[in-house]
């Protein structure tokens, strides 16, 4: 197993945006439902219950899930 825990979380994103690449490629669904899913995975970490401890990690979950929405990530071509 790496050391570097950071790691794992990159994974995840990487292997999460190529599926959502392909969902939309196949047209499985459009754009707009896959905004939709990212609008709730955001949600779920804005009204998480949580101790003072996790909230940053909430907090920062968040605002990545926005960024992508808001293209900075390659979800929106």
């Amino acid at each position: 197993m790496p050391e570097n825990r950071d790691c794992y979380g990159a994974a995840a994103l990487s292997i999460c945006e190529a599926l959502l690449l392909a969902i939309k490629d196949l047209k499985v669904l459009p754009e707009h439902e896959i905004v939709g899913l990212l609008e709730d995975a955001a949600a779920s970490h804005e009204f998480a219950v949580h101790p003072d401890a996790e909230a940053d990690m909430h907090r920062e979950a968040s605002v990545l899930i926005h960024r992508i929405i808001d293209g900075g990530i390659s979800v929106r071509r």
